[in-house]
């Protein structure tokens, strides 16, 4: 049986372990031979791909980024790509494709699935947003980075005495924004799921920057936070990649701003990008990466198609493509209950 593979959207750490995991035990367990196919779903579209096999894979496990290359190709937006699809699979000898991917991705993968082709998928995403999972891998390694940022920041913003706002990724789940900010002791945090007046921001602040307590702060703010008297997100363009996504970016700019505008206290932004997902996956991430990779070329040998890998307490088990991009995990009330304490 020949298995395609490809990695779609955003570069996440953990995405070449993945990749190992399931091209190790479906060759030494099930006899599989593996295509890699180059760049997301442009590469199935335009036919480019590559050969994998064990040697290809045996020393990736702690290699960030992915071997396959990505993109934010949809086929959706024209059939003829969707045809080209089918034909390129049979060409290839493709029995069964892997999806590695985050909502985008899988969504295409769920579609496809609808129209007959053998697919699974492998939940990705630095966001944590996939339902029917309780993680995806890249996630750890994003909050550890995050998380070790503020950290440093602490010390930079008491030398100078400042307000530093951090924006870190999280376009429609807050959740790395919510465990950098709890870890790394945040004096407060901004999420997607609750807009932030800044009359309470700025209260909160100066109740910890003044004489006898603090002479800074730290403010952690997620890319698709909002900020009451400000309309809507704040994006860098009005560009939308495939999907129909606006590049978001510059709230932590705004914020601080409106912070110093407000409140008089020097604040300054510093903006995390894409040294979340790059680099090294941490530990936790290669061993999750690893037990997805393997479970999917189980789930391949029992035929189950139109299903994804997931999480599920501390096992993996196969759940609907359907129900995993059904929706967006967002953070739920009572982690914004217990947050809006600590912001207090």
């Amino acid at each position: 049986m020949r298995i395609g593979i490809l990695t779609g959207g955003g570069d996440c750490p953990g995405l070449n372990a993945v990749i190992r995991g399931l091209v190790l035990a479906g060759v030494k367990r099930y006899g599989y031979d593996f295509t890699g196919f180059l760049d997301g779903w442009k590469g199935v579209v335009e036919n480019l791909s590559r050969p994998l096999t064990v040697e290809d894979v045996r020393d990736q496990v702690a290699v960030g980024g992915t071997l396959l290359g990505t993109s934010r190709t949809n086929p959706l937006n024209d059939p003829a790509m969707v045809e080209q699809i089918k034909a390129n699979l049979t060409a290839n000898h493709i029995d069964v494709l892997a999806a590695i991917g985050g909502d985008d991705t899988l969504g295409v993968a769920t579609r496809l699935a609808g129209m007959g082709l053998s697919i699974i998928g492998i939940p990705k995403t630095i966001d944590n947003d996939l339902s029917a999972t309780d993680a995806t891998f890249g996630f750890d390694t994003a909050i550890t980075i995050a998380t070790e940022a503020v950290d440093r920041l602490h010390t930079t913003a008491a030398s100078h005495h400042r307000v530093l706002v951090v924006e870190v990724m999280g376009r429609h789940a807050g959740w790395i924004a919510l465990y950098a900010g709890i870890a790394g002791g945040a004096d407060y945090t901004m999420l997607p799921e609750k807009p932030t007046s800044l009359v309470d921001l700025c209260a909160a602040l100066q109740r910890e920057y003044g004489p006898g307590r603090k002479n800074y702060a730290l403010v952690v703010v997620s890319e698709g936070a909002e900020l009451l008297q400000q309309e809507g997100h704040t994006t860098q363009d009005e560009s939308s990649d495939a999907f129909g996504n606006v590049r978001l970016g510059g709230i932590g700019h705004r914020v601080a701003a409106a912070i110093e505008k407000a409140t008089g206290l020097e604040t300054r932004d510093v903006v995390l990008g894409h040294l979340q997902r790059g680099g090294v996956p941490s530990p936790a991430d290669r061993v999750l990466s690893t037990r997805y990779g393997v479970f999917a070329a189980r789930m391949i040998h029992e035929g189950q198609f139109g299903q994804m890998a997931a999480l599920r307490g501390n096992r993996i088990v196969a759940v609907p493509l359907a129900e995993a991009t059904g929706e967006t995990k967002t953070v739920g009330e009572d982690w914004i209950s217990d947050l809006e304490l600590l912001n207090a």
